[in-house]
């Protein structure tokens, strides 16, 4: 959201998020009259046609819709969008309390129109649950509630998310607008403390289940598990199951389909669907017929025995870890490039705060555990210091690179302000402004189109990044295997030459 057009609507900017009005809630409670009108002329002007044809020149072809809206590179090449407000539960308007929740309604048809632009131009969707009822995480914005008041960790909230899960499943699938959403993202960016998230691990078993029954109810297949119905069923019928037996209809999942089934008939008319449930008409319209990917943060997003996500796959499944290295390294440039080029990364989300981790290593223990593939799903060249454009234009070619070690990369984000008021916000996080996510001018194999400038630009900081390496882990380390690293980061054709300029040769 733009400062200045967050002002002009009746937002306030404070320090403290959760002293003045800077999110949604807070804004609902404010102007219950007319926040419904205020926030649809700007869901109507903030993601349109141009920024999808924008999208698609820039070779994008995913988009992580942060049910707020993102979008993904290599596999993945994105960014996030903002389409609707945050992919917040309240977009799914039956779920919210009005006595004590405060957020604006009307934001699911803007999200529909929004994925079909995408749909049309061939653009891949994540649909990230974004802010989930409760709030899952204190003194987040993104949250939709900004407090410290954290109640999404309960039973009440859990069934409400899994309530959301099965609407917005069923929604997947049957309306064609959603044809190109392959992904639904159960929780972002959970409290890092496994302790502080009790049953967090049973929710993310209930979430797969609720997706998976949704689709085996669809009809379409899913691994292990299958229920007596009809060859010719006709109609998407909850209730029934509700009865059955199979291992995905526990009474968590059972209760979140009662529960959606007389919402989806409520959202017919804002979907500008009929017989919503009618499984051949939505066949004779496209839609969705194969299982979506459920997914989830990482297991190394917490700490503290957390819960393995792997352990809840049914079918297709993914990971994600976000990384953003303004609120971690020592800020100067070269501690920065030295620390992506050995594979290594201080970001405000590891635990505990300000120790090192390989991305490599990242990757391979969450293989290990199942987690996989795994993808970055935010990311910026936002810097703790005063960075140069040819910086950042490095910074974020070296990012690129390494965080496509796994299925590939999504960039926070697609919009921000551009004004006198919002400063220097748009040169490190707006994609277009000074780096841009074309990559017929970044080619992604080889970063720079002149290699003399690949050649000068790895040796640069190669030749830190082992000195710091070898301060940082002891005097054992093999710095082989560190040139290795680094060479994979900036191109296997300049591999001989790097080790041969240092003597790994």
């Amino acid at each position: 959201m733009d400062f200045v057009e967050w002002e002009v609507m009746g937002g306030e900017s404070c320090d403290d998020c959760s002293t003045c009005i800077r999110s949604e809630f807070t804004f609902a409670k404010a102007y219950p009259d007319t926040v419904d009108q205020i926030f649809a002329k700007h869901w109507s002007t903030w993601f349109t046609q141009d920024h999808v044809n924008q999208l698609k020149a820039y070779g994008i072809n995913t988009a992580r819709v942060p049910v707020s809206f993102s979008v993904v590179s290599r596999s993945f090449r994105a960014v996030i969008l903002i389409i609707s407000g945050q992919l917040g539960y309240w977009i799914v308007e039956a779920l919210v309390d009005r006595n004590n929740e405060y957020y604006p309604r009307g934001g699911i048809k803007f999200l529909s129109n929004g994925v079909k632009m995408l749909r049309d131009a061939g653009i891949q969707v994540i649909l990230d649950h974004h802010a989930l009822p409760g709030v899952q995480t204190p003194n987040q914005m993104f949250a939709g509630n900004c407090t410290t008041n954290v109640q999404f960790y309960t039973p009440y909230n859990y069934g409400r998310a899994l309530t959301w899960t099965a609407v917005m499943t069923a929604i997947a699938h049957l309306h064609p607008n959603f044809a190109s959403v392959f992904a639904i993202e159960a929780v972002n960016e959970p409290i890092m403390d496994a302790g502080q998230t009790p049953n967090y691990g049973e929710f993310q078993k209930n979430f797969v289940k609720t997706v998976r029954a949704i689709e085996l109810l669809l009809g379409i297949p899913v691994p292990g598990h299958q229920l007596d119905l009809p060859a010719a069923q006709i109609s998407l019928d909850l209730t029934s199951a509700v009865s059955k037996t199979t291992g995905l209809f526990n009474a968590e999942v059972a209760q979140a389909l009662s529960a959606a089934l007389p919402i989806l008939l409520s959202m017919e008319a804002e979907l500008g669907l009929s017989d919503i449930l009618d499984i051949g008409k939505a066949k004779g319209r496209g839609g969705r017929w194969t299982a979506l990917t459920t997914s989830f943060m990482d297991i190394n997003w917490q700490y503290d025995n957390p819960a393995n996500p792997a352990d809840a796959a049914i079918g297709p499944q993914g990971y994600d870890n976000h990384l953003y290295y303004n609120y971690g390294p020592t800020p100067n440039s070269n501690a920065y490039m030295a620390s992506i080029c050995s594979m290594c990364f201080s970001s405000h989300r590891t635990h505990p705060f300000g120790t090192y981790k390989h991305i490599a290593d990242l990757t391979q223990d969450d293989v290990a555990l199942g987690n996989s593939p795994l993808w970055f799903g935010e990311w910026a060249i936002t810097t703790n210091f005063d960075a140069t454009d040819a910086f950042l234009k490095d910074w974020g070619d070296a990012q690129k690179l390494a965080y496509s070690k796994g299925a590939g990369w999504i960039w926070w984000n697609f919009r921000v302000e551009q004004s006198e008021l919002a400063g220097d916000l748009g040169r490190q996080w707006y994609a277009t402004d000074v780096y841009t996510m074309n990559l017929r001018a970044y080619q992604f194999n080889s970063l720079r189109p002149q290699r003399l400038r690949e050649i000068s630009y790895a040796n640069q900081y190669i030749h830190f990044s082992w000195n710091v390496k070898h301060q940082l882990v002891s005097s054992t380390v093999d710095l082989r295997v560190n040139c290795v690293l680094c060479i994979v980061s900036f191109g296997q054709h300049i591999q001989d030459i790097i080790c041969k300029v240092y003597g790994y040769q």
